[in-house]
């Protein structure tokens, strides 16, 4: 435990010590870029890596496949089983994540440099060596398992589950990324071993580092850790519409409670107008107290504890999506606030004072997030994914303050689109019924 406090005490140093973000890009021999922030001042390294494709790499008929695969990299690689592999973590004092989305697969490290060899090593058998023993295999899946029985009893999961299959259908956004009871159930070590060949491979690598390292090493290094991965995987699923139009899905479920997620189809990360999109939504629902949707729902009527909205661009398709959970008798209320509250906006658009505030809060919270290499290191990998360029970090917020009222307002109008919103709604709502 020392030992890991001392790794998250580095890092918030580190993030201290980061006076400016000078981002440097770097190409090994072997072929693999990087983007690199040199932080010599305290001796701890972040990496993150990313695969696009994730969860949606999923083979017919095997979904789960991935996710339960991102899962068992960390139990077992090369000579070491689980057990071992997670002593030897202990002893470098280094900590390792892998996840599954539905679009990427996130790995990050960090490492002490004094431990930086064996933990790089370490971290290559992971990736290219992992055991996949039977023992983890099963013991993991029944976690998953767990996850997906325990999901089924939940209102929310049991909303996005519904909204997600009748947006996209059989797109692999329509389903959810766990996988099924018998899509698990049935995944062999063969189909384990399909996901990984399928999902980390060298054509759809994103790689950042930050910390006591310098450019020049970061080369060599990469190629060592990630040279040995498959060049090319399969082509990754098409682009889907959002599938779902406007009205309200009632499913029943005994709580006193409802939960209602929202949304229709959204706007595109590299959209022109996605900044002013960013400000609009930030005034709607998720700029917290100061929000419409939370002074209209929760301030004025007391119908809720929470609503927000946000605005979710994926690689595949976008939406902008809410959420509100209210009780029974209140709910059908709280949905009508809700949509007229939608409705108002796209109307009449946001005020000076609105737009100003947004700016302010947004321009002042954006230098928070850089508060260590670690986070330094996720915002990097990120921005290459949805293809920004290194200075943007530095001129992210003039995009904000560029922003004018009329941008706001006639986006506004463009996006919100108060007769497209549908509403899932789980519980047992008074005065509401389905539309379809």
């Amino acid at each position: 435990m020392l030992r890991i406090l001392t790794i998250l005490w580095f890092a918030l140093l580190a993030g201290a010590a980061q006076a400016e973000i000078d981002i440097k890009q770097v190409t090994s021999d072997g072929g693999i870029n990087a983007w690199v922030v040199e932080e010599p001042s305290i001796p701890f390294v972040a990496l993150e890596i990313r695969f696009r494709g994730g969860a949606s790499l999923d083979l017919p008929g095997k979904r789960g496949a991935t996710n339960l695969m991102a899962a068992l990299l960390e139990e077992g690689a090369g000579d070491l089983e689980a057990q071992a592999f997670q002593t030897e973590l202990e002893r470098l004092a280094t900590q390792f994540s892998f996840r599954a989305t539905d679009d990427t697969i996130s790995i990050s490290a960090q490492f002490l440099t004094e431990n930086k060899a064996e933990a790089l090593a370490l971290l290559e058998q992971a990736l290219t060596a992992p055991r996949f023993d039977q023992s983890a295999i099963d013991r993991v899946r029944a976690q998953v398992l767990a996850g997906i029985a325990s999901d089924a009893l939940n209102p929310r999961s049991i909303a996005d589950a519904a909204f997600d299959a009748a947006a996209f259908g059989n797109h692999p956004y329509g389903s959810s990324l766990d996988g099924t009871v018998d899509s698990v159930t049935a995944l062999s070590r063969d189909d384990i071993l399909d996901a990984h060949r399928n999902a980390l491979t060298r054509d759809r690598l994103y790689v950042s580092v930050v910390g006591d390292v310098t450019v020049d090493q970061v080369g060599p290094m990469l190629d060592t850790l990630l040279g040995d991965l498959r060049a090319e995987g399969p082509p990754p699923p098409a682009d889907v519409a959002f599938g779902l139009d406007g009205g309200v899905t009632v499913i029943d479920f005994d709580n006193p409670q409802s939960f209602a997620l929202f949304g229709h189809a959204g706007m595109k990360r590299d959209d022109p107008d996605f900044f002013a999109a960013f400000i609009v939504n930030h005034v709607l629902g998720a700029g917290g107290f100061e929000s419409r949707l939370m002074t209209e729902v929760r301030e004025k009527r007391g119908l809720t504890y929470g609503i927000g909205s946000f605005l979710a661009p994926m690689f595949h398709a976008e939406t902008v999506i809410g959420s509100v959970a209210s009780s029974n008798e209140t709910i059908a209320e709280a949905i009508e606030v809700t949509r007229a509250e939608w409705a108002r906006m796209a109307d009449e658009g946001l005020t000076e004072a609105e737009l100003a505030a947004a700016k302010t809060f947004l321009t002042g919270e954006y230098p928070l997030r850089f508060d260590g290499n670690a986070a330094i290191a996720s915002i990097m990998v990120g921005m290459q994914m949805i293809d920004l360029p290194p200075d943007y970090v530095i001129n992210r917020n003039d995009y904000v303050e560029a922003v004018t009222l009329e941008d706001a307002n006639r986006v506004a109008a463009e996006l919100l689109r108060p007769d497209a919103l549908h509403f899932v709604v789980v519980g047992r709502p008074e005065g509401l019924e389905s539309t379809q």
